[in-house]
């Protein structure tokens, strides 16, 4: 039985490479949070503002879809490292209803990490709502990193 392996990267140590690589979404005043990592997971938390919202004021589809890959990508480095290069190279997504205006947390799992490829799903929520908005499947290309 392999042993767990825990997150190689902080919470911390997260944000400070994603403000760094991502700055147009995290860092002081951007809406994307880490919020946790473990052995295979990371929850990743948008708040959502006005220019995430869609016309019936709720939360639109690309801003859910970009937090799902955030949260995959979040899981990923946990894993493997600050790997800035590793790419989304599929996401299928399901809206299940429509979130209503305020926080969306994602949580995030890989449910296969291999040397070249790791595939992992996201369950979207509402602030204090259990009840899935969405869920995602998305596989990440993992650049050889000899």
């Amino acid at each position: 039985m392999d042993a767990v392996r825990e997150a190689v990267m902080s919470v911390a140590e997260l944000e400070t490479f994603l403000a760094r690589e991502f700055p147009q979404a995290f860092g002081p005043g951007k809406p994307h949070h880490v919020v946790g990592v473990g052995h295979n997971t990371a929850s990743v938390r948008l708040d959502a503002d006005d220019s995430h919202l869609r016309p019936g004021g709720t939360i639109s589809g690309p801003a859910m879809m970009a937090l799902a890959d955030v949260a995959v990508y979040v899981a990923l480095l946990g894993q493997i490292g600050p790997v800035g290069l590793a790419v989304t190279t599929n996401l299928s997504i399901n809206f299940l209803r429509k979130p209503a205006p305020g926080p969306l947390l994602a949580e995030a799992r890989l449910i296969k990490l291999g040397k070249r490829l790791a595939v992992g799903d996201v369950g979207l929520t509402g602030q204090g709502s259990e009840e899935l908005v969405a869920h995602c499947v998305a596989t990440y290309s993992i650049p050889d990193r000899r």
